[in-house]
């Protein structure tokens, strides 16, 4: 059974995708990614140093371009021209990289997107030529519409940013995937090992998370965590669960041939 992550075009080992953000440093943020087997790091333009400012000391430093697959996102935009803009800004500072994530905030208190510019953004940078991974509700009809812009990957929130929830409404994650014929990815709200396991199981492509290793007490450990969670998960849901059964118990053991009958 073929089991490759590609994501426009490319194929990872690692299901797992990590943020830049929160860490104490950079050379924490090197060492959390590094026990994450992450191949694919996001980076916040507006937020971090990637050669906006040439006096400071810059993420390229730590996770060279070379190892790692840079994500651009567009975390505090809130409007479909903000982060169109900052989006173009990531593909000059990264040589024409096309890869991106597109997040429009609706509320500065939830961080929940704004679906109606969250399609708009995606419809101008589909069209010139990004490969766009898009996070957005857990609404399967806009998820469907987002996929037929040409987004290349859907990452419904499993909850809010950062609030490390978990999975609040798993039914509607087995819609989105059930429907996706372009890779799904649990964002948002992922809180320890067992969420990213969940979400691996349910058929989710992969997960996508920042805060619940930037967070913990102790980043590198968690980062190793949910590196195996991961890896857990996906292999569960490959094996294929045994069914549940309400009500009805079945010996572990056989049956038959017991000592004395």
């Amino acid at each position: 059974m073929s089991d490759d992550f590609t994501i426009a075009g490319k194929t990872y080992r690692s299901r797992l995708l990590v943020g830049t953000g929160k860490y104490k440093d950079f050379a924490e943020t090197r060492a959390a990614i590094e026990a994450s087997g992450a191949e694919i790091v996001t980076v916040a333009i507006r937020r971090m140093n990637i050669g906006q400012d040439a006096s400071q000391p810059s993420l390229l430093q730590y996770l060279p371009p070379d190892k790692f697959t840079y994500l651009p996102n567009t975390a505090g935009c809130y409007s479909a021209d903000d982060a169109i803009r900052t989006l173009r800004l990531a593909r000059e500072l990264l040589d024409g990289h096309s890869l991106v994530k597109l997040e429009v905030l609706g509320d500065s208190n939830t961080l929940y997107p704004n679906v109606r510019e969250t399609l708009k953004a995606a419809e101008v940078l589909v069209k010139e030529g990004f490969d766009v991974m898009v996070y957005t509700s857990d609404d399967p009809i806009i998820a469907r519409e987002l996929e037929q812009i040409g987004c290349c990957a859907i990452m419904p929130l499993a909850s809010l940013i950062g609030s490390g929830m978990g999975i609040l409404n798993p039914w509607n994650l087995r819609l989105i995937i059930k429907q996706s014929k372009v890779p799904v990815l649990v964002d948002a709200g992922v809180g320890t090992a067992s969420d990213a396991t969940i979400g691996m199981e349910l058929g989710c492509d992969g997960v996508l998370m920042n805060t619940a290793i930037a967070a913990a007490k102790d980043p590198i450990l968690m980062a190793r965590a949910m590196n195996l969670a991961v890896q857990a998960g996906r292999a569960a849901y490959m094996a294929g669960r045994m069914p549940r059964k309400l009500y009805s118990a079945d010996p572990s053991s056989p049956v038959s041939g017991l000592i004395g009958k």
